[in-house]
Order: C-alpha cells, then sequence, then structure tokens
C-alpha cells in the first residue's frame, strides 16, 4: 500500500481535524450558558474556561518533550483524540457545576496530549506543501468543524427546549469518525517524517532552521540550549497577545447576561465566528508564505483590541461585529502563529518547541481567562482597557522578533 502524497496526508488530517471540531467546538459553543446554568457566575466561568485554554497549552510542556524523546508521534496524537472524544459527550450528563468544570478541562487535556505531535506530523507533510499553506488547509477543514459542530447542538437545544444533555451526547458520532479514521491514517502513513526527509535531502535541520540548528545529533540537549533566542521573544510576543483575547465561554456568558442572544443561538453566533476563523487561516496563510510571518502577525494585537470593544457591547451589532473580529483574530492566531514556530526551531527539537511554546501561552491563557472575568465584573470599560495595554506590549514583541528573525536569516 502506497504512502498518501503530503496534500492528501495534510487534507485527510484536516477531516479528522473537522470531525474532532465537531465534538468539541460543538461542546465549546455553550460552555458559558451551561456553567452559568449550573450557577457559575462571570469570574467562575472566566476561570475555567481559562484555566481549560492553560490546560490544553501549559501541558504541552510534558507532552512535547515526551513526545521527542519517545518517538511514537502516532500513539499521542491518538490518545489524546481519545480523551476529548470521552469528555464531551459526559458533559451533557452531570448535573453538578464541580463536574461539569472538570469535564471542561479534561476536553482542554486531551488536546494538550495530542497537540505537539499532531502539529509535527503536519510540519513534516507541509515541508512539501508550504508551510503556511499547508497549516491554513488544515485550520480551513478544522473550521469547518467548528461551523458544523455548533449548528448541530444550537438544532438539538431548540429541539429539545434547552436541554443540553441530547445536545452534547449526539456529538458522540462523530467522536466515533475521528477515531476510526486517525487509525487508517496512521496504517497508510507510519512515518510522516519521511515527506520532510525526501524534501530536504540529507540534512533538513540545516535546512530548516534560521541558523545553524543546536547540534541536531545531541539525543536530548537541554530546552534552553536547544531553542533560539528568537524562539522565546516570538513565545513572549504570543503570550501577551493571548493574555488580552477573550475566550468565547466569557463572550457568550456576556451575549446571555445582556440579553442580546437567545441561549439557543448562542452557538449560531459562534458558528459564523468559526466561518470567519477558516477565512483568516487561509488568507493570513497566503500571506506568511509570500509577505512574512510578523508582518501578517501584527494584524492580531489590533483585531483583538477591537473585537473586545465591540464583542463587549450592549447591541445586538456591536456584539455580533466584535465575534467576527474575535473568529478573524483566532483563525490567524491557530493557523499562522502555528506555522511561525516550525520555521524558528530545527526539526529534531519542533515538538518540545511546540510543547514549550504551547505552555508559555497556557500560562498567559491562565491568568488572562481570570484576570478579563474580574475586569469584566469591574467595568466593559476596565477590560478593554486592560486588553488594550496587553496587545500595545504584544507588538513591542513582535517588532523584536521580526528584528531577530531577520538577523538569523543573515547569519544563516
Amino acid at each position: 500500500m502506497s504512502r498518501l502524497s503530503a496534500w492528501r496526508f495534510v487534507v485527510a488530517f484536516g477531516v479528522v481535524s473537522l470531525l474532532a471540531d465537531v465534538v468539541y467546538e460543538g461542546a465549546r459553543s455553550v460552555t458559558g450558558p451551561l456553567l452559568a446554568s449550573l450557577g457559575a457566575g462571570a469570574v467562575v466561568v472566566g476561570t475555567v474556561t481559562g484555566a481549560g485554554e492553560a490546560a490544553a497549552l501549559v501541558l504541552r510542556l510534558v507532552s512535547g518533550t515526551l513526545t521527542d524523546r519517545t518517538r511514537r508521534f502516532w500513539a499521542w496524537t491518538i490518545a489524546g483524540y481519545a480523551v476529548t472524544v470521552i469528555s464531551v459527550p459526559l458533559l451533557g450528563v452531570v448535573g453538578v457545576l464541580w463536574a461539569a468544570a472538570a469535564l471542561v478541562i479534561a476536553e482542554r487535556v486531551g488536546k494538550a496530549v495530542r497537540s505537539p505531535a499532531k502539529d509535527t506530523l503536519l510540519s513534516h507533510a507541509t515541508a512539501v506543501t508550504g508551510r503556511g499553506r499547508g497549516f491554513a488547509v488544515h485550520e480551513a477543514l478544522d473550521q469547518i468543524g467548528a461551523l458544523l459542530g455548533p449548528l448541530v447542538v444550537g438544532g438539538m437545544l431548540a429541539l429539545t427546549g434547552g436541554d443540553y444533555g441530547p445536545a452534547l451526547a449526539v456529538l458522540a458520532v462523530p467522536g466515533v469518525g475521528v477515531m476510526a479514521l486517525l487509525l487508517w491514517l496512521r496504517a497508510r502513513v507510519p512515518d510522516p517524517a519521511a515527506y520532510e526527509e525526501d524534501a530536504a535531502g540529507p540534512a533538513p535541520d540545516a535546512a530548516s532552521a534560521p541558523s545553524p540548528a543546536p547540534d541536531a545529533a545531541a539525543p536530548h540537549p537541554s530546552w534552553l540550549a536547544a531553542l533560539p533566542r528568537v524562539f522565546w521573544v516570538y513565545a513572549g510576543f504570543s503570550a501577551l497577545a493571548i493574555l488580552g483575547f477573550a475566550t468565547f465561554g466569557l463572550v457568550s456568558f456576556h451575549m446571555v447576561q445582556v440579553d442580546v442572544v437567545p441561549v439557543a443561538w448562542v452557538p449560531v453566533v459562534y458558528a459564523a465566528a468559526m466561518v470567519a476563523d477558516a477565512l483568516a487561516a487561509v488568507a493570513s496563510g497566503w500571506a506568511y508564505d509570500r509577505v512574512g510571518g510578523a508582518r501578517v502577525l501584527v494584524v492580531v494585537p489590533v483585531l483583538t483590541v477591537a473585537a473586545t470593544a465591540l464583542a463587549f457591547g450592549g447591541t445586538l451589532t456591536a456584539v455580533l461585529t466584535g465575534t467576527m473580529l474575535w473568529g478573524v483574530a483566532l483563525g490567524i492566531q491557530e493557523s499562522t502563529m502555528r506555522a511561525v514556530v516550525a520555521d524558528l526551531v530545527p526539526t529534531r527539537r519542533r515538538a518540545t518547541a511546540y510543547g514549550l511554546y504551547a505552555a508559555v501561552v497556557g500560562g498567559a491563557a491562565a491568568v488572562g481567562g481570570a484576570a478579563l472575568g474580574a475586569l469584566y465584573e469591574a467595568s466593559v470599560g476596565a477590560l478593554v482597557a486592560g486588553v488594550a495595554v496587553a496587545e500595545a506590549l504584544a507588538l513591542v514583541l513582535l517588532a523584536a522578533t521580526y528584528r531577530g528573525r531577520r538577523a538569523a536569516v543573515l547569519a544563516a
């Protein structure tokens, strides 16, 4: 049985993500209202959803390092998806706040387990397709699922009069599809690293790194020695950008609290944001391959401030416009911001880099989730001001990243 082409591998992995997104994005579209129905306030919603995002990111510090050490990329990927597709249907049958909060976080733990391995597998194929284009196509397919999942949940809520149990239980069906397709894909392409080896020739690390790779033959160098300085500057930019980026849990909590969007329509609004996410991912991926990541990413802090000011407004028009801008910013974060990491770090340390990068960003997500929830309870003005400060600082580090990247390329 012949190996799939690089593009077919990217597309097949995109379909896996599509089905998985039907599952977990369907659940995330109602996380805020679900927790509120169990007695949560804004601080609790912000803290739980922020902790969930932090778990999805910080724990990659462990999973990324272990993935590089064990080289069992498929095993970590499959295990992580399994945790997610099991957790979501259970979320619909628990009736107490602490259990629901635990399952929200467990679903995100599944993402932490799989993401460094999955991104590394995908990065090998994108060495052939183009980093920006490959990650963008994957993200676009991913977001089709992010569109369908909330629509399924919203439809079920409308049919059942707002009963979360059936709405989340039906998501077990695409979960089965995720696991079946993953097992098939592993059988067809057991070693995706061959894509990059074929594309780069005998010295892929030297070709992929912006500066000479730090002793790629060493089995396990320390993470400080293994990763270039520009990577850490870039991670700092990303952390500040995420620090001021509200979770949809908090955004949807606001929608219901100010009574501008009925609960059954919240998933539909989320689905529309995922369309914006997908379009932004494709556009930013194309731009990244054309003009470079740092210049493309300058729009993220600007979009984040604008999205916050509008999404937490008091009118339907402002909230919907802000949510669409939120989706655009998210699309760039989840595609192009990930692609930059692959271009800053040698191949042998890439899973570790993705894990460390996610840990830094995850710490920011945890702090940001709780802080933005508290600022929201103080006032919307305080929330917008706090976000503006964080994003202004992010722009400073983005400029430093761009200068460091140029210097590394010139020195290579």
